[in-house]
Formats: structure tokens, C-alpha cells, sequence
């Protein structure tokens, strides 16, 4: 079994820092996830800040999509 440290690792979400996205419409949502996507689809691979920044964008407008989809539906977490 393989061990992995997580000395000096930071997650792409903690909770504990991270800001909960702004609930908006599925339609807005679904917009704005679209953008984002645009946003970040010709990004470098092989630039690392480049790729911290799409990851750290679409993670937070994932969340903002299912927020919305969740209070559409009247779920809550």
C-alpha cells in the first residue's frame, strides 16, 4: 500500500476557507458554467498557474451549478 503525505499540500476546496458560491438561477448558473468553461478551454497544460486557475474557477462554479440545481429542487445539504 502506497502512503502519500499531505505535508505541504492544500486542497483545491477547504471548507474551512473556502467562500460558499452565490445561489442564482439554473439558467444563470448554467450561463456562467458555459463562460467559465469557454473561459479556461484553450488554457496551456503545461502551465502550471494556468491550470490552478481553470481548476480553482470551474471547482467553484461546479458548486454554484448544483447550489442552484439543489435550490431548485428545495434540497438542502
Amino acid at each position: 500500500m502506497t502512503t502519500v503525505s499531505t505535508e505541504g499540500f492544500d486542497p483545491l476546496h477547504d471548507p474551512a476557507r473556502s467562500r460558499e458560491p452565490i445561489v442564482v438561477s439554473v439558467d444563470v448558473a448554467r450561463r456562467i458554467s458555459r463562460d467559465v468553461l469557454d473561459m479556461f478551454s484553450s488554457s496551456d497544460i503545461h502551465n502550471h498557474g494556468a491550470m490552478v486557475s481553470a481548476a480553482a474557477a470551474l471547482d467553484y462554479q461546479l458548486r454554484s451549478l448544483l447550489a442552484a440545481l439543489d435550490a431548485e429542487e428545495g434540497r438542502t445539504l
